[in-house]
């Protein structure tokens, strides 16, 4: 039985990792800003498990109550085995690209939230000699496109940075995961209409998270056959790309 810490868990795909944890037995430690839907969650798992589930509400942008959150998490389970990072937003880019404090504001949620937390979960596992990181991230940061390209820059950047950890980490038996997702047919993603099919539901993708998070640590995108599509767009010559409306 794992003990797993999960930020961001009102999001749709966390709680379809949530639910499957639950279920096998595992007991979690949620974090999430809304607190009545934290709540609902946490009443719906119980009922699913006989696990111990416990929850904290907490806005992950105030960076400062980070080490209390796991703090309470280790209190509340005894110790944890796991932590998955799963927030984040999605953000106008029209919008960000007019306006840099929208930016400096997304860039708080999606960029350095996620990395202190990385620093505080990493130091705790490698001091406890075994554990697993995973993070979600996106296809989106593995190159720049008009349409997302500061949302995406945050992805990749928290990527290169998993990539370091990861480096680190790996002798001292802690495992680090990057999840790079493809398209989550989500309320994150409810304003895109035109959804074709590359998108995929959260349970589809909870499972594979699941699994992936049963691993040693790497790479993986999700579903599998976007590190085939990435592949295709990264090897596009620039002089062509930057002449694609992407």
């Amino acid at each position: 039985m794992k003990k797993i810490v999960i930020f961001g868990a009102n999001s749709a795909v966390a709680q379809a990792c949530a639910k499957l944890w639950a279920e096998q037995g595992h007991d979690l430690f949620l974090v999430g800003r809304d607190e009545k839907k934290l709540e609902a969650l946490v009443l719906d798992l119980r009922v699913r498990a006989r696990s111990r589930i416990e929850s904290m509400a907490l806005d992950l942008a105030d960076l400062k109550d980070h080490a209390a959150a796991f703090a309470t998490a280790k209190n509340a389970l005894g110790r944890y085995d796991s932590v998955f990072i799963a927030h984040g937003i999605l953000g106008d880019q029209t919008a960000l690209q007019k306006d840099f404090s929208l930016t400096q504001k997304a860039l708080n949620v999606n960029l350095l939230s996620v990395l202190s937390l990385l620093t505080i979960a990493a130091n705790e596992l490698e001091a406890q000699g075994k554990g697993h990181i995973g993070v979600i991230t996106s296809v989106a940061g593995d190159r720049g496109r008009q349409s997302n390209y500061i949302y995406g820059m945050c992805k990749g950047s928290i990527s290169i940075f998993l990539s370091g950890l990861r480096n680190r980490l790996f002798s001292k038996g802690v495992f680090v995961t990057d999840i790079k997702l493809g398209f989550v047919d989500s309320p994150m993603t409810r304003h895109i209409t035109n959804k074709c099919l590359l998108w995929k539901k959260p349970d589809a993708v909870g499972r594979i998270i699941v699994k992936a998070m049963d691993g040693k640590g790497g790479i993986r995108y999700v579903p599998g056959f976007w590190r085939f599509i990435m592949l295709i767009i990264k090897s596009i010559p620039d002089s062509i790309f930057r002449r694609l409306s992407l």
